[in-house]
């Protein structure tokens, strides 16, 4: 998993680190926009179907597959360093890419969560999360220092070294998937084994998809909390600290917004395995917490998000690290990295606690990585339409409550003290997969 972590936080870490430096100051913002829309939009396709991908073609070819694309992506931005023309090449990338990565997480969520024994599965997560996380970190403190005034960085930047640095770092991650053992030879630490499936044909697979919704159908009620896991990102880093922070502002919230990310994961993980207190107890309990931070955070952010709109923000009212009226809102800033780790950990432990088969769980993080993706694509797209911030707050706001209760019936029939799959079956078999409602607790 530290391995799996490490993969992340050199390809999709150093994605996000050259797009939070503005992609290295080269990409225009139009260029920007569609590649991303054409990312998140393959993203989705990609991820639904990911799963039965992965179980036949194994992870780590998955992940090798995945990690080029993240090389091929940063490409394209020093190709913009070179041609100024070069847009529809990064717009073709970031299409490529998205397909990469609906493989690439769709490989690691399934490997996060089949190596751990049942009680360390928040420990698991906690760790991955904190090491991919570090790529956010790195970034954001590259750009916070190269925004004090180094001429060097500055040079850097419009020479596109930065481009090259992070396109070495993400050929480093293509070659870590190689070195992994094979699941089949995992055993976790009470001595059970790691079960895969034995080479299922594609006709096999794409059936399991199907038996996957129609036979554990309680999945569905967490598609809502996975549609809302990363659509608050478009009010929280352009909404709210893009139109609010000046540049250095900006660069220190995002420093401490990600090293936020890292305690938050570490610290759900924590209660989660706690094993002074049943599994649905520790669900529920994570539940409230997450709840609670909902409804602080948005509170809270709602007292500065009623004064402002698209149309009141001149450039000469953002605020800067030593304005007063800085620390709050960074607090609260970091409050929202608390939250979105939690978000995020809490989502995939609930997934944990549904399955211990590799195989099922491809299906269920394709099914997150998708429904995730399709949120993130149609939020983008309203933020570039110029849909009102307040609109797309209330719309952040609603979408995680109702994330938090459609989840609620799904804890209560489907988390139990020990992880039971709705059945298991042999996909290459034949014969027909037992009724789920003839299963008894």
């Amino acid at each position: 998993v530290c391995l799996l972590g490490l993969v992340c936080f050199l390809c999709p870490g150093s994605f996000n680190a050259l797009n939070g430096l503005g992609a290295a100051g080269r990409v225009d913002s139009t260029v920007n926009s569609n590649s991303n829309s054409a990312l998140y939009a393959t993203f989705g396709v990609a991820a639904f179907f990911a799963g039965s991908i992965n179980n036949k073609l194994g992870p780590r070819l998955l992940l090798f597959a995945g990690s080029l694309t993240y090389s091929l992506y940063i490409s394209s931005y020093l190709a913009l360093t070179l041609h100024e023309k070069a847009g529809p090449f990064n717009i073709a990338s970031g299409a490529i890419l998205g397909i990469g990565a609906g493989l690439l997480w769709t490989a690691q969520g399934s490997l996060m969560l089949a190596y751990p024994t049942e009680d360390n599965k928040g420990k698991f997560i906690a760790i991955f999360w904190s090491i991919f996380n570090m790529g956010g970190v790195v970034g954001a403190a590259v750009s916070l220092g190269q925004n004090y005034g180094s001429n060097v960085s500055a040079a850097w930047t419009s020479l596109g070294y930065l481009g090259i640095t992070f396109l070495v770092l993400t050929i480093v991650g293509v070659l870590i998937p190689i070195i992994m053992a094979p699941p089949n030879k995992m055993v976790r630490a009470d001595g059970s084994r790691v079960t895969t499936p034995r080479h299922p044909s594609w006709k096999a697979e794409f059936k399991g998809l199907w038996i996957a919704f129609r036979t554990d159908p309680y999945i569905i009620l967490l598609f809502p909390m996975f549609f809302a896991s990363n659509y608050f990102y478009t009010w929280q880093f352009s909404d709210y600290n893009g139109v609010l922070f000046d540049i250095q502002g900006r660069a220190l919230n995002n420093t401490v917004y990600w090293i936020a990310q890292i305690l938050g994961s570490v610290l759900i993980g924590l209660l989660l395995d706690q094993k002074q207190y049943r599994r649905r107890v520790r669900a529920f309990l994570a539940w409230a917490i997450l709840l609670g931070m909902v409804m602080g955070a948005h509170i809270w952010a709602w007292y500065y998000q009623k004064n402002y709109s698209r149309k009141s923000t001149p450039e000469s009212r953002k605020l800067g690290i030593r304005d007063r009226g800085y620390i709050p809102r960074v607090l609260l800033y970091i409050l929202f990295g608390l939250l979105d780790a939690m978000w995020q950990t809490t989502s995939y432990w609930l997934i944990g606690a549904m399955s211990n088969s590799p195989q099922r769980l491809a299906h269920f993080t394709g099914f997150y990585k998708s429904m995730q993706s399709a949120g993130a694509a149609g939020i983008w797209r309203a933020d570039g339409a110029r849909v009102p911030y307040l609109n797309i707050f209330y719309s952040t706001w609603g979408l995680l409550l109702g994330g938090l209760v459609f989840a609620l019936p799904m804890m209560h029939m489907r988390i139990k003290d020990h992880t039971t799959d709705a059945f298991d079956y042999d996909e290459d078999s034949s014969s027909a997969p037992p009724r789920s409602d003839a299963l008894e607790d």
